[in-house]
């Protein structure tokens, strides 16, 4: 079951374990290459503080972006900026998401996302968790995915699955961690190919952060995942 109460205490953790290691950079490793292709550390700060003020909107029933224009333009603006003013920033809309969170609400409400996507309101702080921990990854600078607890890897992994059930693009897949954790994902109909391995890179595959070369399929190849 969400427990929006008990995320949003995962999320303050998680939020300030990332800017108490951000902030051992300077102002010239900010600069430097994310594990992100095409961007830098810069960027990715600038995604995570823009991405607050989004779930902000959403929380407060406005558009998550008002277009991907502006979205990827916002974090082109903001990626230069120095390193101070960049922990500030997602210091400051952390906080503001995180007061908006704690006021009482419907937290039941279906709320509108990207892309055509709703969610129920509660899953929102949980979604919020998610960027804070695979960016501090993406970060490089001293966490790995194999750092993050099981129980979040867990819960990554049941959300990412139940996002492609369904999906025309993925075939059925069988997914199982060494600790006998199964999953179920990709189209209905056939046999689901078998995946395993471990919880790590079952979820950095799902999450476009790995490749899947530490799985093991029963197919020829693991199939090319569409993008989130």
């Amino acid at each position: 079951m969400l427990d929006h109460v008990r995320d949003l205490d995962s999320l303050r953790e998680a939020t300030e374990r990332l800017l108490t290691a951000a902030a051992r950079l300077d102002n010239a490793s900010v600069a430097e290459p994310s594990r992100l292709p095409g961007w830098s550390r810069g960027h990715v700060l600038a995604h995570l503080a823009r991405n607050a003020d989004a779930l902000v909107n959403v929380l407060e029933g406005r558009p998550m972006y008002p277009d991907s224009v502006t979205r990827d333009s916002d974090i082109e603006r903001d990626a230069p900026r120095p390193l101070d003013t960049q922990v500030a920033d997602v210091r400051a809309t952390a906080e503001h998401f995180q007061r908006l969170a704690a006021v009482p609400a419907d937290w039941a409400r279906t709320v509108a996302l990207r892309n055509g996507v709703t969610d129920v309101a509660a899953r929102i702080p949980f979604r919020r968790l998610v960027e804070v921990e695979l960016h501090h990854v993406d970060l490089g600078i001293g966490l790995d995915l194999e750092d993050l607890s099981a129980d979040f890897t867990d819960r990554e992994i049941d959300f990412l699955t139940e996002r492609f059930a369904g999906h025309a693009g993925v075939p059925p897949l069988a997914l199982t961690s060494p600790d006998g954790r199964a999953w179920r994902t990709g189209r209905a109909d056939g046999t689901p190919a078998a995946v395993t391995g471990p919880a790590a890179d079952l979820m950095g595959w799902l999450a476009g952060r790995r490749d899947g070369s530490a799985l093991k399929t029963s197919d020829s190849s693991l199939p090319v995942l569409p993008p989130l």
